[in-house]
């Protein structure tokens, strides 16, 4: 009967032991040689024929390398097709826009009053969306014994102005000279200018009236009068 495979590999190691053992006895140098070689055949033979153990575990993932060196610029890309010619668009507007003023002016305002109604001016409006801007130019007295304090402002259809605010000037003097019984008699080339909003389009009343100081309006004046 053949051997089986298993005995086969266990008679290799005492066929080399015996090769070894013949090869070292009479053999000259390149005798020698030729025997190693065999001897190598016969290892490499043997190892061909074991058994594939099981494959190890794998390796864990090496650090990531160095930046490599910067490439070279590109070369540069071409032109780009021409385009079509655009359409000329022109910005246009609902309505156009046209100034629209109104000047009134007196001969004489020399009413002598102290509280009340100056003078009046009716002005059409356009637009409820617009500012009205309103400015009052002439002479304004004051004149007193003691400290006084009076203001000038404007009123629209009888009211005055909440967007944001009155407009209004202040003229404030103090006492005059009690030992000699005098008073304070002066005329002032002053201005009462300012915008209001809010106002709805159409006819408008605007009126310059003179009164006592509101301390409501006219914070920024209040430590004075």
């Amino acid at each position: 009967m053949r051997p089986q495979p298993r005995l086969r590999l266990r008679l290799l190691p005492l066929l080399l032991l015996q090769l070894l053992a013949q090869g070292s006895a009479s053999e000259t140098p390149k005798g020698k040689q030729k025997a190693l070689l065999r001897q190598r055949e016969v290892v490499d033979v043997y190892n061909g024929m074991c058994l594939q153990g099981p494959a190890g575990v794998p390796g864990r993932d090496g650090s990531p390398g160095a930046n490599g060196i910067p490439g070279t610029p590109g070369i540069p890309g071409r032109d780009g097709f021409k385009g079509e010619k655009g359409e000329c668009l022109r910005e246009s507007f609902e309505e156009s826009w046209t100034p629209n003023y109104k000047q009134c002016s007196w001969n004489s305002l020399n009413y002598g009053i102290d509280l009340g109604k100056i003078a009046e001016c009716t002005f059409t409006k356009m637009r409820s969306n617009s500012a009205l801007r309103v400015l009052f130019s002439g002479s304004l007295r004051l004149k007193c014994r003691n400290a006084c304090c009076q203001r000038w402002y404007f009123t629209f259809n009888g009211a005055e102005c909440s967007g944001p605010l009155p407009i209004e000037a202040i003229i404030y003097l103090d006492q005059g000279s009690p030992e000699l019984n005098s008073t304070i008699n002066i005329h002032r080339t002053s201005s009462v200018e300012g915008l209001c909003e809010g106002i709805g389009a159409g006819l408008v009343d605007v009126a310059i009236w003179v009164g006592d100081l509101l301390s409501i309006s006219s914070k920024l004046f209040s430590h004075i009068c």
